[in-house]
């Protein structure tokens, strides 16, 4: 997709959000989709980002939101570092362990760097419950608890100011979506592209894998613990039932609906996926089944998710106007 398409897309998508909340901005229901909506947009674009461009499965994106969490958590709650400040450090904190992450999956290939990024996710959880967990201040089994919200320009953001936190986070994704859609456009995109076609032409054109990759792991990682941060003073609690299978599935399924590698699609499939998650969530253990259903209908019929058929809309409208023209 070109550049023009994709700021047309975002600029649509994030505009409407942005501007629901000066006419709806009383519903406390409302104005949760919305927030949720924008984050984890973010969250599920660096995960496209690393697995739909770059072609390297990871799935450790659920961790690494995690850690960004429990990071800012910490900061703020055991060392006392305000929010606004302990968020971006929470960000470089993700990054260097995305970073060291990324080191070991550098000599393995496809389901092998899925294995390893997953078992650290499965890993995670154990050691936050556990006494090294609890010695560096995650709470153990327990969690955080009283997690300060972000105190910015005299005002507070938190679930309790859902409208000044909705536009804090706002700025922040489109700055982030602005920062991802010059990387897939700059030379760093086209390099990731060319690994995950074929590594060895990749190199032979020059293409570093070892600085690309590393690259990749540590933008990712980096926005995804902003995020992370960001949701934890959001919400004002922290607890390991973030690291459960319901979230990670969730999450791949805003990249199936959006189409992997169709960004910004998976934005779309991010506000598809929220608003239809927390409408059924009256329907219980009935849920995620309803969602896998839908999931496997979007696979079968749209293989590229919405984008391939935002696309195919475009391509008819294209081609009527072209018989047009030459009638």
């Amino acid at each position: 997709m070109n550049s023009k398409s994709m700021v047309t897309i975002l600029a649509v998508t994030y505009g409407v959000i942005g501007i629901l909340p000066l006419f709806l901005g009383g519903s406390s229901i409302l104005m949760r989709i919305l927030t949720m909506i924008l984050i984890w947009s973010i969250v599920a674009s660096c995960w496209d980002l690393i697995m739909g461009y770059a072609g390297i499965f990871s799935f450790g994106q659920v961790a690494f939101y995690v850690i960004g969490a429990y990071s800012s958590a910490i900061l703020s709650v055991s060392l006392h570092v305000p929010p606004i400040v302990s968020i971006f450090m929470a960000g470089a904190i993700t990054a260097i362990i995305g970073v060291i992450i990324g080191l070991p999956c550098l000599k393995l290939a496809g389901p092998y760097i899925a294995l390893v990024t997953f078992a650290f996710q499965l890993a995670l959880e154990p050691f936050l419950k556990g006494p090294l967990g609890s010695a560096i201040g995650s709470g153990g089994s327990r969690g955080i608890i009283s997690v300060p919200p972000i105190h910015l320009f005299g005002m507070n953001f938190s679930s309790a100011e859902l409208v000044p936190f909705f536009y804090l986070v706002l700025v922040l994704t489109l700055i982030c979506s602005a920062v991802i859609v010059v990387i897939l456009k700059s030379h760093w995109g086209t390099a990731f592209l060319a690994l995950k076609d074929s590594e060895d032409f990749a190199a032979s054109l020059g293409v570093s894998a070892f600085k690309y990759k590393l690259l990749v792991f540590g933008i990712t990682s980096f926005i995804t613990g902003l995020f992370g941060a960001l949701y934890v003073h959001y919400v004002g609690i922290l607890s390991t039932r973030m690291l459960s299978m319901e979230v990670f599935t969730v999450l791949l399924i805003m990249i199936v609906v959006g189409g992997i590698g169709q960004y910004p699609g998976v934005v779309l499939g991010a506000v598809v996926t929220v608003t239809a998650n927390e409408l059924l969530r009256p329907m219980g253990i009935y849920r995620l089944l309803i969602m896998g259903g839908m999931v496997v209908v979007i696979v079968l019929l749209l293989p590229d998710g919405v984008t391939g058929l935002i696309r195919k809309f475009s391509v008819l409208r294209l081609t009527k106007k072209e018989s047009r023209s030459f009638e």
